[in-house]
């Protein structure tokens, strides 16, 4: 079995690095679904090889000068909070802890890949409504309110189901920031993800939900897959690679809001 979570990290892995989406989207329901790995201890351990595997994704953005530290500073002040309450609210209040909330999980994790698909497909539509309504008088204010409350809000649905940091973030981001470039919306919305994946990691860690033999077979084969897909992602075209990765992810999610 430890060869087949090598596998599975590997796929996942070079699926992250060709379209820049999918760690969460497909790692926690592929160990739920195809693994049968407990939801929580799904979700748990997906949140620490996040935050492992997008520390070397920040470094590199770092680098580039393509990562917003004043708005991932904005995400972060409302999703570690968000976080940290969610994680103590579900441990104590839900019937077994974070062992009993198996069936909070699966919708959760269902509906933010729903969600994410939809941002998937229709992100560039978003951009370019949000730079046509907003663009050039957004209020600066308000601005970063909303932003510490998208913060909030990806903190709430990452702690419970290892899904929103990525395109759910970057899609509310291209509203907040029409006029801002991709490449640096998507820096800083990974430099945030470190943070709030750890944090939350560490939470489930601490309620007994995080195998970590399983993260590390995962990472030991999603790294050479986050290299491989990062060097062909030039080679295949974002066009085919978006509606196939968010037509599995409506399917995922529906198969888990069902089950």
């Amino acid at each position: 079995m430890e060869l087949a979570y090598t596998v599975a990290g590997f796929a996942v892995g070079a699926i992250v690095g060709l379209t820049g989406v999918g760690g969460g989207s497909l790692m926690t329901p592929l160990l739920v679904l195809l693994f049968g790995i407990h939801p929580s201890v799904a979700v748990g351990t997906d949140l620490l090889y996040a935050s492992i595997t997008k520390t070397g994704g920040t470094l590199a953005h770092g680098l580039k000068g393509t990562v917003d530290w004043q708005i991932t500073r904005r995400l972060a002040t409302g999703s570690l909070p968000a976080a940290v309450v969610t994680l103590l609210l579900v441990g104590t209040f839900a019937p077994g802890g974070m062992e009993g909330a198996t069936g909070l999980i699966k919708v959760a994790l269902g509906v933010a890949l729903v969600l994410t698909a939809v941002a998937l497909i229709f992100r560039k539509q978003i951009q370019a409504y949000a730079l046509a309504r907003f663009g050039g008088t957004s209020n600066p204010v308000r601005t970063a309110r909303l932003t510490v409350l998208v913060g909030a809000v990806l903190g709430v649905l990452v702690s419970i189901s290892s899904v929103g940091a990525g395109a759910l973030g970057v899609t509310a981001l291209f509203f907040l920031y029409p006029g801002m470039p991709a490449l640096r919306i998507v820096g800083s919305d990974i430099a945030h993800a470190v943070p709030l994946t750890l944090v939350a990691g560490i939470g489930h860690w601490m309620l007994g939900s995080v195998d970590w033999f399983l993260l590390g077979s995962l990472i030991v084969g999603s790294l050479p897959g986050i290299w491989l897909g990062t060097h062909i992602s030039t080679k295949v075209p974002d066009r085919v690679l978006r509606p196939i990765l968010a037509t599995m992810l409506v399917l995922v999610g529906a198969k888990l809001i069902s089950h």
